[in-house]
């Protein structure tokens, strides 16, 4: 694969597994909210490229935002606070929201999205994310929309990341987590 190097262990889900899954959700979330006020809203940064090739995908009118959210740093486990850095730039009131995520692990992250967006007063709040990591979940959060669950394994690519790298791969794999990252050099 020309992606791949030394630090992937083995690619768990494909890029068209992906496209497939994209597909059948869009299909289920373009029927839930006929004749509603849908608004995406993103968990940056590592939702932007599930979130872009979705809304593409469905057969409807939508508005997007992001927020940024986060719990990880540069570490491969949560640290389990959530720091929320970018609000919303736009009016929820009245309008269905759909949280769009890359993955739900310990739920902290989304938890806090979720309660945040409700102040906002919409009619409704929904999550939808890419993948789901039950197994580490501390938590309880209701998702509406899955695309696929894995085992507790640290992933990367399609948008997920280890210390803002591989989040362009173009599936998602399991990173060795000896894997050591290397810094670009700089020359003085």
């Amino acid at each position: 694969m020309p992606y791949c190097d030394e630090d992937i262990i083995e690619v768990i889900i494909t890029q068209q597994q992906i496209a497939a899954r994209i597909a059948q959700l869009a299909q289920q979330i373009t029927a839930d909210y006929r004749g509603k006020q849908l608004v995406l809203v993103g968990a940056l940064t590592g939702s932007f490229v599930f979130l872009s090739d979705l809304m593409r995908q469905l057969d409807r009118p939508c508005e997007v935002n992001f927020l940024d959210a986060s719990s990880y740093g540069n570490g491969t486990v949560s640290s389990g606070e959530v720091a929320i850095t970018q609000d919303l730039n736009l009016s929820l009131a009245g309008k269905d929201v759909l949280v769009v995520e890359d993955i739900v692990d310990s739920g902290r992250t989304v938890s806090e999205l979720v309660r945040l967006l409700q102040a906002h007063q919409p009619v409704s709040v929904k999550v939808c994310t890419l993948i789901d990591k039950p197994a580490r979940r501390e938590i309880p959060v209701e998702l509406s929309y899955i695309g696929f669950v894995i085992p507790d394994q640290f992933v990367v690519g399609y948008g997920l990341d280890y210390a803002q790298h591989f989040r362009n791969l173009p599936f998602v794999a399991v990173l060795d987590e000896d894997a050591v990252v290397p810094k670009p050099e700089i020359n003085e």
